[in-house]
């Protein structure tokens, strides 16, 4: 193991001891359900977003992270650009990254299961359903020949609306 490596698993572990108390570290827990996001990802976007129970929908929290359309509207006409990238680029940069992983088949692999078998079944039953649907919505938009980055950023988008509903579920 090189010096980086071991730099790098010592900094997880502290990381990952670090959360031991904290007031969102159930949030954390859940959010690992969720495909494409590991205990690293989880303490990032809880760290960045904050509270995410400010949010009183998950359209506020698509906003914040800049993952919702730019429009440019005169009138009658509407016309919608690129992603606004206002709010937290961190964040975002998580949820994008972890968008990648719905292009494969749904399934939940050893390492999953290991993650979220403490968790109480309607949180593995709602990380089960994002699954399904962004694995979907990757395919189809795929389907329909859309470049593969805004296919990337629609799925985040969309995660984004998991992240807050597995956030309510755990803060409730």
């Amino acid at each position: 193991m090189s010096a980086a490596d071991e730099r790098v698993a010592r900094l997880t572990d502290a990381l990952a001891n670090s959360i031991e108390g904290w007031r969102f570290e159930p949030v954390v827990m859940a959010l690992q359900a969720l495909r494409g996001i590991d205990q690293i990802s989880a303490i990032g976007l809880v760290a960045e977003i904050g509270d995410i129970s400010r949010f009183t929908h998950p359209r506020q929290l698509m906003a914040y992270l800049g993952l919702v359309p730019s429009e440019h509207s005169s009138g009658e006409r509407v016309a919608r650009g690129s992603i606004t990238k206002t709010g937290n680029a961190h964040a975002r940069r998580l949820l994008t990254e972890a968008a990648w992983n719905y292009r494969f088949q749904p399934r939940i692999g050893y390492r999953a299961q290991r993650r979220a078998e403490n968790l109480p079944q309607e949180l593995r039953d709602l990380a089960w359903k994002a699954q399904l649907r962004l694995t979907g919505r990757f395919a189809r938009l795929r389907a329909r020949g859309v470049q593969i980055n805004k296919v990337c950023v629609a799925v985040a988008r969309e995660l984004a609306g998991f992240v807050w509903a597995m956030a309510w579920a755990r803060t409730k």
